[in-house]
């Protein structure tokens, strides 16, 4: 067991700007490589404001000059904003580094916090994060046309942005399609992790509608407060996320994974 240690930088009105906690991130990320410090989760709110990781395509950012900020973390682009819940967990892992195991303990961690609030969600295969699953194809409001259809696959010029609000990331919810709840992206470096993960609870999800979120073109985005039918506020929200992330995270067995090879 592990100690973890939680700073609360910022809500609401004192939400914090991405450049000031990024800058406290590598402060941070530094003190616990010289171990200074334990590992730490930051939590906070960003004002709104667009990010995009190394593998973001040009396609895939705003069509209206709207101002995007360039991360080293891993992903692509997405919006922080009012409403989302942002947490940078920064913490140590042995050597050889197994990033991707990090990555499925912050995933498990928001969907213990998801199922608190008596919201299902899951992993989808191939696609980071935590996930609302669709309705499958024949039951959705649509009216159940075969995937094979659907624009968005079929057609190479189909852009999100530009074919109307049937298509919008925020109405996936209304279609029954799959809709991320929260976001992840992560960075290693020097055996310490850095970033983390954007829980949507109550945001203006149209804020996603600018770009092409985390470079998926055929789902969407939501939120807690959607899934729910009701107001929730981050106060609410942020003890429930300490709790799975300190449970989660500061239990965990670091090791690698085993990774069954193939004889020859």
């Amino acid at each position: 067991m592990s100690e973890l240690r939680f700073v609360r930088m910022g809500f609401g009105a004192d939400a914090v700007d991405y450049q000031e906690a990024w800058d406290e991130q590598r402060r941070v990320h530094n003190a616990r490589f010289l171990d200074e410090i334990p590992d730490t989760c930051l939590l906070l709110e960003h004002p709104p404001v667009y990010t995009a990781g190394r593998r973001t395509a040009d396609s895939e950012r705003p069509l209206d000059g709207t101002p995007v900020v360039d991360v080293d973390r891993g992903g692509k682009i997405t919006w922080h904003g009012p409403g989302q819940l942002v947490g940078y967990p920064i913490q140590k892992l042995p050597r050889p580094v197994d990033v991707v195991a990090h990555l499925r303990r912050l995933e498990e961690a928001m969907i213990r916090v998801c199922a608190e609030f008596g919201v299902g969600t899951s992993r989808v295969e191939g696609r980071a994060g935590v996930w609302v699953l669709g309705d499958p194809v024949e039951q959705r409001p649509s009216g159940g046309l075969s995937l094979d259809f659907d624009p968005r696959l079929a057609d190479e010029e189909f852009d999100p942005r530009l074919d109307g609000p049937q298509y919008a990331p925020s109405n996936a919810g209304q279609r029954r399609e799959d809709r991320k709840i929260c976001a992840m992206g992560i960075r290693v470096a020097k055996g310490v992790t850095m970033h983390g993960f954007a829980l949507n609870v109550n945001p203006d999800t149209s804020s996603f509608d600018k770009i092409i979120p985390c470079g998926i073109r055929d789902a969407g985005v939501t939120s807690l407060a959607y899934e729910l039918g009701r107001e929730l506020t981050i106060d609410e929200v942020l003890p429930v996320v300490e709790k799975h992330l300190g449970d989660v995270l500061a239990n965990a067995d670091l090791r690698p994974r085993e990774v069954e090879r193939a004889s020859a």
